[in-house]
């Protein structure tokens, strides 16, 4: 499906001024046509949505364009759906190779073996993990952490 500019932006939920912006500052590419024939398509509105939803765990504009700087069209559309952006999938170990838990923690439930796994870098030797099949508010979590704590890492340090 195409978009006219006023479409686009409509279906986004933000000024038309905003998407040539947007253009202009590299986080969107380029619309197909030029002058009055100028079309958007699915890929635009996915960013444009992941944008808003990055924009809304309050990152700023240079380290939005870096998440999104060479993602396909399945993890921009992930991101625009909520989902924290994927950094690195592993298999989920066995029991053995888990991390041990906080005195006093009671034990989390036990993923399925083979369960898929995402590994989010929060700072220099500290990572996130979330169950690739993880409900929807666990993911949440997930990316208001990695949101809240990526912004006060040191630049070398991820």
């Amino acid at each position: 499906m195409t978009y006219k500019l006023d479409e686009l932006a409509g279906e986004a939920g933000v000024a038309p001024r905003t998407v040539r912006y947007y253009v202009q500052r590299g986080l969107l590419p380029a619309p197909e046509f030029r002058g009055k024939d100028t079309s958007y398509g699915r890929e635009h509105l996915a960013r444009l949505r992941a944008i808003k939803v990055l924009q809304q765990a309050h990152l700023p504009l240079e380290e939005i364009q870096a998440r999104l700087a060479g993602a396909g069209i399945d993890e921009i559309e992930r991101i625009a759906a909520g989902a924290p952006p994927r950094a690195l999938e592993a298999r989920c170990a066995g029991p053995e190779e888990a991390a041990a838990a906080p005195p006093g923690a009671s034990p989390p439930a036990a993923a399925p073996r083979g369960a898929r796994w995402e590994r989010v870098e929060i700072a220099d030797g500290v990572e996130l993990h979330v169950r690739t099949d993880a409900p929807e508010s666990s993911r949440r979590i997930a990316l208001d952490i990695e949101s809240r704590y990526t912004t006060l890492a040191p630049k070398g340090s991820r």
